[in-house]
């Protein structure tokens, strides 16, 4: 799965999203980005980022509309998010929720992507 790859301040970040069938939900994760295989290198426009462990998902249920958004911070270590980090992650968590809110009053879950 394709993540979106930011670098802030010397650091990369990687977002991704995934659909958590246990969840009826989208989770939009944020990780630090950890350097490609260096096998990489030599394949013309491979990635030189992928996404790392999530120490921050917000969890968008799809299937209840009474279902509010939450944010699950997995992470036993301390992470230092920068403001310009965090408002590009939770740009991207409103653009999922707003996508699945217009999907029920389209025709429910089943119009959501």
């Amino acid at each position: 799965m394709p993540a979106e790859l930011r670098e802030h301040a010397g650091r990369h970040y990687a977002v991704q999203f995934h659909y958590a069938l246990p969840d009826d939900a989208w989770c939009v994760e944020l990780s630090e980005a950890v350097p490609a295989p260096a096998a990489w290198a030599e394949i013309p426009d491979a990635e030189t980022h992928l996404p790392g462990a999530a120490f921050l998902v917000a969890v968008v249920p799809d299937e209840d509309p009474d279902l509010e958004p939450t944010v699950r911070i997995h992470s036993p270590d301390e992470h230092v998010i920068p403001y310009e980090v965090m408002r590009w992650f939770l740009e991207r968590v409103a653009d999922q929720v707003e996508g699945c809110r217009a999907g029920f009053t389209q025709g429910g879950p089943e119009a959501v992507e």
